[in-house]
C-alpha cells in the first residue's frame, strides 16, 4: 500500500463508524475511495455526484432552510450519507460548501455491502442523535458497573488519605513517632520518588520489638522490602483476593505510570459499603457542633466517587448528594436555634439553584434565602442575620463555598418577609430587565427547606400563576437561557478555554448543564409548573404541551450523558488527589464519548434554537 493510501486508511480508524471496521477491510477500503475538491461556494452535493457518501478530510459544509435559517453543520472528520441511505435534505434544505473543501467519496454500493455485513457500522447510520446518546449512556452505565460490589468499585475510591511516606534512612523510632502523630497503621518507604518498602504495626511488634532491635537503627532493617501494589484502576475485589493470598493486610495503590497515590488496607475494602448516604446522613443527624459536620462533610467526594463507580445513574447520583446537603444544612439550623433561641417571628429557610433543583454534585455552592413572616419588624432583623451568619459560615466551612453572586440569605437583600420577595416577583415578572433577570433566575429555582413552608408555598402559587403564558416576561427569559451556549465552534469542533488555569478544557457546567437547566425552567413557567428538578420540569412540560415528546426525550438524555461526564470526571479528579472541578478535558474521553458529546451539545443548539423562534427573543446572537 502506498504513503496516500496509508495516510487514508489511518484517517478512517481514527473516525466513527468506520473504526468499527475489521482491519482487512480498511486495507483494502481506501482503494474505493475517489477523491473530490469542492471550491467554496459550491453546492452540496453536486447535481452530478449524488450516489456516495461523502466523508469530509477538510474544510466545512453547511446547511440552510429556504429562508436562510441555519439548520446543520458539517465540519472535518464528519459524513453525508443522505444519498446512499435514501433520505433527503431536512425539509428543502439547501447545502453549501462555505470552505475549500477536501472530500473522500464512498460508493453507495460499497456503502450498502458494509451495511450488510457489519452491523456495528451499520447501526451508526440507522441511530438518530437521542439513539446514540441513549446508547453512549447504556455503555457508559455499564462501564462503571451495575451494582456497588466490590467487582464494580475502583480501588483508588477506597484510598482514605495522601500516601504518609518516610525515607529508609530513618531510624525506626522516627518511623514509629510519624505512625503514632498520623495515628496510621502503616508508613510507606520512598527513597527518591521510588517505592522501596513498607513499615507496619506489625512489622514494629514482630521485627522490632520481639526481636530486640534497637530503635535507633534505619527503618529498613525491618521493613517489608518485597512489595505488592495495585493499580488505581483494578477492582476493589482483587485486592482483597491479593491480600488474603500473600496474607497481608495493606495494599499500596499506584497510578498508570506507577506513581504511588496511596494505600487501603482490607478493612477499607470490607467496610467500604459502610459509607452511603443512609449511613452518612444518621451520622449528620447525631453532630452535636460544626466541626462534626465538617467532618462528615469531607467524606462527600469518596461517596460520589463509589456511587458513580457503582453504576448508579446521574440522577440518582445528583439526588444522593442533594440529600446529605440537605441534611447538612438542617442540623446547622437546628444548632443556630439552639444557640440563638427561638425566632422572633415564623420563616422559612429556602435553598436555591442546584440544591434546591436536587441536582447537586460535591462541586457546588450555596444559594439561600430567608423568607420572613410578614409580622416581621426591623428589630427582628439582627436574629435573622445571626442565624443566616452561622448557617452560611457552617455551609462553608463543610465545604460548600460562598456564592460568587452573594445570593445567599447573609445579603440583606435575599432576607425578607413574603410582601417584599412578593415584590420582587411582581418586578421580575410585569416589568422584566434581561441583566436583572439573568441574576434573579436562581430564585425561580427555590425549594422550602425548614421551618413555615407553608410560608413559601403561598408564594409559589402567587409567581407561577403571574408566570403561565405571559409572553413579555418568557420571551426576556428566553432571552437569558440563551446566554451560555455549547462550546461547539463553527465547524463542530470544540471551543476550549484559554485562559491559562484552564487551558484546552470545556466548562462541562456553565456551556453543558446550565444551558439544559435553563431551557427545562422556561418551559416549566411557561406553563406554571411547580416542579424544580430538571427532568421533572421537562416532563411535565411535555405532559401540558408546551414541550414535544421528541423534545423532551432528546434534552433528558442529553442531560444525563452530559451530567454523568461531569459527576465521572470529579470521581477520578479525587481518586488521583486533585481538586475537583468542572473543568473537562477533551483529551480524557474516548474518541466515542466525544462524538456522542457534541451530539449532546448538537441538540442543546437545536432546541436553544427552537426557543428563539418560538419566543421571537430578540437581542440574541
Amino acid at each position: 500500500m502506498d504513503v496516500e493510501l496509508i495516510e487514508i486508511r489511518n484517517y478512517l480508524t481514527e473516525h466513527p463508524p468506520f473504526d468499527q471496521l475489521p482491519d482487512g477491510v480498511l486495507d483494502i477500503l481506501p482503494r474505493n475511495l475517489s477523491v473530490r475538491y469542492l471550491r467554496r461556494g459550491s453546492n452540496f452535493p453536486p447535481d452530478e455526484e449524488k450516489n456516495a457518501l461523502w466523508l469530509l478530510r477538510t474544510g466545512a459544509v453547511e446547511f440552510r432552510d429556504p429562508d436562510g435559517e441555519l439548520m446543520e453543520r458539517l465540519s472535518e472528520g464528519e459524513h453525508f450519507a443522505n444519498p446512499c441511505s435514501g433520505a433527503s435534505l431536512i425539509p428543502r434544505q439547501i447545502g453549501k460548501v462555505i470552505e475549500d473543501s477536501l472530500f473522500y467519496l464512498l460508493p453507495c454500493e460499497i456503502f450498502s455491502e458494509l451495511r450488510q455485513q457489519y452491523p456495528d457500522f451499520s447501526n451508526h447510520f440507522e441511530q438518530d442523535l437521542r439513539s446514540r446518546l441513549q446508547h453512549a449512556i447504556i455503555q457508559l452505565q455499564q462501564r462503571r458497573g451495575s451494582g456497588n460490589s466490590l467487582m464494580h468499585v475502583e480501588a483508588g475510591t477506597l484510598i482514605k488519605r495522601a500516601p504518609i511516606t518516610i525515607d529508609p534512612a530513618q531510624s525506626i523510632r522516627q518511623a514509629a513517632m510519624l505512625m503514632s502523630r498520623e495515628r496510621a497503621s502503616s508508613v510507606l518507604v520512598v527513597e527518591q520518588d521510588n517505592l522501596v518498602g513498607i513499615l507496619t504495626d506489625r512489622d514494629l511488634r514482630q521485627r522490632c520489638v520481639a526481636a530486640g532491635v534497637d530503635v535507633n537503627h534505619p527503618l529498613r532493617e525491618i521493613m517489608t522490602s518485597d512489595l505488592q501494589t495495585l493499580n488505581i484502576h483494578a477492582p476493589a475485589f482483587e485486592a482483597l483476593i491479593q491480600m488474603t493470598r500473600l496474607h497481608i493486610h495493606h495494599m499500596p495503590v499506584v497510578d498508570q505510570q506507577g506513581k504511588l497515590k496511596g494505600i487501603i488496607t482490607a478493612s477499607d475494602i470490607l467496610h467500604q459499603h459502610n459509607l452511603n448516604t443512609v449511613s452518612l446522613d444518621s451520622t449528620i443527624r447525631h453532630c452535636q457542633d460544626v466541626d462534626g459536620l465538617v467532618k462528615a462533610s469531607k467524606q462527600l467526594p469518596e461517596l460520589q466517587a463509589q456511587l458513580i463507580s457503582s453504576g448508579m445513574n446521574a440522577d440518582q447520583l445528583t439526588q444522593a448528594l442533594s440529600a446529605v446537603t440537605d441534611g447538612i444544612t438542617k442540623r446547622l439550623l437546628q444548632m443556630a436555634e439552639k444557640q440563638l433561641g427561638p425566632p422572633p417571628v415564623p420563616y422559612a429557610w429556602l435553598i436555591c439553584g442546584s440544591q434546591a433543583r436536587r441536582e447537586q454534585t460535591t462541586v457546588s455552592d450555596q444559594d439561600n434565602a430567608l423568607l420572613l413572616d410578614d409580622a416581621f419588624q426591623p428589630e427582628h432583623d439582627a436574629y435573622f442575620q445571626s442565624l443566616a451568619r452561622y448557617v452560611s459560615d457552617g455551609l462553608a466551612q463543610c465545604g460548600f463555598v460562598y456564592c460568587p453572586g452573594d445570593a445567599m440569605a447573609t445579603n440583606p437583600l435575599w432576607r425578607q418577609p413574603r410582601r417584599v420577595w412578593r415584590s420582587y416577583f411582581n418586578k421580575w415578572i410585569n416589568t422584566p430587565e434581561p441583566k436583572a433577570l439573568m441574576h434573579s433566575c436562581i430564585f425561580f429555582d427555590m425549594r422550602a427547606l425548614h421551618g413555615e413552608t407553608g410560608l413559601f408555598t403561598q408564594l409559589q402559587t402567587q409567581v407561577l400563576e403571574q408566570c403561565r403564558n405571559n409572553g413579555i416576561f418568557l420571551t426576556n427569559m428566553a432571552a437569558n437561557a440563551l446566554q451560555y451556549r455549547p462550546p461547539l465552534g463553527f465547524f463542530r469542533q470544540f471551543v476550549l478555554i484559554n485562559d491559562g488555569e484552564h487551558d484546552d478544557t470545556l466548562d462541562i457546567k456553565h456551556r453543558g448543564v446550565i444551558p439544559l437547566v435553563d431551557l427545562a425552567r422556561v418551559y416549566a413557567l411557561a406553563a406554571g409548573i411547580s416542579a424544580i428538578n430538571t427532568r421533572e420540569r421537562l416532563k411535565a412540560a411535555e405532559a401540558a404541551g408546551v414541550l414535544s415528546h421528541d423534545g423532551t426525550e432528546d434534552l433528558l438524555h442529553a442531560l444525563e450523558f452530559i451530567t454523568t461526564l461531569r459527576a465521572r470526571h470529579q470521581a477520578r479528579q479525587h481518586m488521583e488527589g486533585l481538586k475537583m472541578d468542572n473543568y473537562l478535558p477533551p483529551h480524557s474521553l474516548t474518541r466515542p464519548e466525544r462524538s456522542q458529546l457534541k451530539d449532546a451539545f448538537a441538540i442543546i443548539n437545536s432546541m436553544q434554537q427552537a426557543m428563539k423562534n418560538r419566543y421571537q427573543a430578540s437581542g440574541i446572537a
